[in-house]
């Protein structure tokens, strides 16, 4: 694998196929760098050892848009560190699975504009469910092994 890093970004690639590109941030203006953090990267590990996120120096990295935050400040004043940590972590898994990062976000929203606290099985209830059924099959019917014979005797 090769890596190329540039001032604004990180590639890879295996052989000559690209394989991944990252950005790189800086803080306001020419700063020092800042922590550009996937959660999608991180969210196994975190699932596994959800207090991690607490003492985690990537936390604010993490959350990837500002309702995550402002739920995550919620939890740290309404619950106990431990339960917090469960919640956070719960809502992010959730949103990595379903892959529905807005919809989480604007769920997360609604909850706190009613007063109550998000919890990842209330939203998981919430989310617009998507169609994961396969097409239906198509038939294909097999041509008999004489079309070929006479496809080979048109050739010669």
């Amino acid at each position: 694998m090769r890596v190329h890093i540039y001032d604004n970004r990180i590639e890879a690639y295996l052989g000559s196929t690209h394989v991944v590109s990252h950005s790189r941030e800086r803080g306001h203006g020419k700063g020092p760098r800042i922590h550009v953090i996937n959660y999608h990267h991180v969210i196994h590990a975190l699932k596994r050892k959800p207090q991690a996120l607490a003492n985690s120096i990537y936390r604010d990295s993490i959350f990837p848009r500002t309702e995550y935050s402002l739920a995550w400040t919620l939890f740290q004043k309404k619950l106990s560190r431990r339960d917090a940590c469960r919640q956070m972590v719960g809502i992010l898994f959730l949103a990595h699975e379903e892959a529905c990062e807005a919809e989480v976000a604007h769920l997360i929203s609604r909850e706190i504009n009613a007063g109550r606290l998000p919890c990842a099985k209330k939203l998981k209830l919430n989310i617009t469910k998507k169609n994961t059924d396969l097409p239906p099959d198509i038939p294909v019917v097999q041509p008999s092994l004489s079309v070929f014979d006479t496809l080979l005797e048109d050739r010669a």
